[in-house]
């Protein structure tokens, strides 16, 4: 039998709302404030969305549970495939020290502490957030700036502001491919909306980055180095995320960024060297770390080997992205699974649709043409080149397993969330709910993404929480839900720098245990600041000539 979704139960749309939001507010709650273990709070949060669900909106006990399997399943492959392997080449490059290779022929190209911050930072840094993600370029970087002789809040703080205009094309995109995923948005429209937004950011957070660390005269002294920086990222970002699609946008962009600058600086150096490795304003600020210390020099085919599996991990997801591609892979083995008792048997109604619209639930084992199975291939030749026997592959691959297991698990918790709000109609409730900002709402809806990842930690979280109900909101106010979508991912960008998990990575990494409250009262400025100017943005594309042209329908 049909059931068709209620999203006021109670015929109060205060209560309604209060109700459909109890599953977001437990994890929130359990993450942000109670510090709860990710996948615990994810299970707690799925808990009490099948309760609402169940008991307050009537959905059928059997299609609560078969929505959320469905949500896990999902979070599994493709998305959790994603982070299994990515994981299993960077154990591989880290087991045979071409990784600290990697880190020291990046850090021996400039003495300028400002370049230093552009290079690693900001281009190396967005590197790793294009190929793994998940708190990685903020690990590696503030490790590397700390063994530069960087202050401990300086290695921190500023090694999570760099840390943002990359991630919605994090870990080869899956936050923009769980958005369209789970949502149901067109993959590449919402891709192509993002870098139609990102690009702006990706040109000034070079500047803020460099201000907030030397001051406004420091970051003048520099300023064709940061344009330099910035412009080749952000148009590598807006060409491929407009033309080719979500995986490469940040690798592709990272490694242009970073030629161009080391071409720029054999051309140009500033007048004056900045040696400082403390805050500007914050001499003290922990301490230095000491002397500055040089890094290994490598020979230039030790190098080379070093960045060879990341080329072959370019190589390989740059085919396994491209259309003709996939569609070959998936005309050898891609069977569909309707979930019996859930597919066209749930129903969408006024005022979400114009007439009842049944939804679909069906998936699609796309092994072979899955990113992650690229990966995976890329990750067995890298490591058959830097000499790893198949028994060490395989072996190497058993301890990556076990190392992300519980990440595993958080994903398909929180897809089995996300899938469950979205077909029991919670996050429809919850979308008409904020829909009554009216106007504010692209504003206030950017805002809505920055909260997600700061209480999450993951953009790609804040996604599957809040990517149906920006869409739903966008439908009833007549905005694109394209840019709607969009602008959850944007916004959430900025939320990075301040969520818990980041900041206890950058702690971590920097050996400065116990002062996490200060690394978040120096970043919390800039992550607002940054968040409101996003907002503001696309308020514009939502409003004013010519941005509108921008919005992709």
């Amino acid at each position: 039998m049909v059931w068709q979704q209620v999203y006021n139960p109670f015929g109060n749309m205060v209560v309604s709302t209060a109700l459909a939001a109890i599953p977001v507010v437990v994890m929130l709650t359990c993450l942000g404030l109670f510090h709860v273990k990710a996948h615990y709070a994810a299970g707690l949060g799925l808990l009490s969305a099948i309760v609402i669900a169940v008991f307050a909106f009537g959905m059928p006990a059997d299609m609560a549970g078969k929505a959320a399997f469905l949500g896990g399943i999902t979070g599994l492959l493709p998305i959790g495939w994603i982070v299994l392997n990515i994981i299993f080449l960077q154990q591989l490059t880290q087991q045979n020290g071409s990784f600290q290779i990697l880190q020291d022929s990046i850090a021996g190209i400039t003495e300028d502490r400002r370049l230093q911050l552009l290079l690693i930072a900001f281009a190396f840094g967005a590197f790793f957030e294009g190929a793994a993600g998940f708190g990685t370029p903020v690990a590696v970087t503030a490790t590397i700036l700390i063994g530069l002789g960087f202050s401990p809040l300086a290695a921190s703080g500023l090694s999570l502001i760099a840390n943002t205009a990359p991630v919605a094309f994090g870990a080869l995109g899956t936050p923009v491919i769980t958005l369209a995923k789970v949502h149901g948005y067109d993959l590449m429209a919402v891709t192509a909306m993002i870098g139609r937004q990102l690009p702006f950011f990706s040109l000034l957070v070079p500047f803020w980055l460099i201000w907030a660390f030397a001051g406004r005269k420091g970051m003048m002294e520099v300023w064709p180095a940061i344009l330099v920086t910035g412009v080749s990222f952000a148009i590598p970002q807006f060409l491929v995320s407009n033309y080719i699609g979500p995986e490469l946008v940040d690798i592709i962009a990272a490694i242009v960024s970073m030629v161009c600058l080391v071409l720029f600086m054999r051309v140009w150096r500033p007048k004056n060297i900045w040696t400082s490795v403390s805050l500007k304003g914050h001499e003290t600020d922990g301490g230095n770390a000491g002397p500055a210390t040089a890094p290994t020099k490598h020979p230039t085919a030790a190098v080379i080997r070093a960045w060879t599996p990341w080329l072959i991990l370019t190589v390989f997801v740059f085919i396994w992205g491209l259309p003709q591609f996939k569609t070959w892979l998936n005309g050898i083995f891609a069977p569909n699974f309707p979930i019996d008792g859930l597919h066209n048997m749930i129903e969408k109604v006024a005022p979400v649709v114009p007439k009842p619209t049944k939804e679909g639930a069906v998936y699609q084992l796309l092994l072979l043409s899955a990113t992650g199975t690229g990966i995976l291939v890329s990750a067995i030749v890298g490591g058959l080149v830097m000499k790893y026997n198949p028994i060490q592959l395989v072996a190497a691959y058993g301890r990556t397993l076990w190392l992300v297991k519980f990440s595993l698990l958080t994903i398909m918790l929180m897809l089995a969330l996300g899938t469950l709000t979205r077909y029991s109609g919670l996050d429809t409730t919850l979308g008409l709910a904020f829909a009554n900002t009216g106007m504010f709402y692209p504003f206030f809806g950017t805002l809505m993404g920055w909260l997600g990842v700061a209480l999450t930690g993951s953009d790609t979280a804040s996604n599957v929480l809040f990517g149906g109900m920006q869409k739903v909101a966008a439908d009833q106010l007549g905005l694109s839900p394209n840019l709607m979508g969009a602008a959850n991912s944007s916004g959430g960008v900025m939320g990075k720098m301040i969520d818990a998990q980041s900041i206890v990575v950058a702690s971590t990494a920097t050996r400065w245990f116990n002062h996490e409250g200060e690394i978040l009262r120096y970043v919390f400025f800039h992550s607002i600041a940054l968040a409101c100017l996003v907002g503001l943005y696309v308020t514009l594309q939502a409003y004013v000539w010519p941005f509108t042209l921008m919005v992709v329908k």
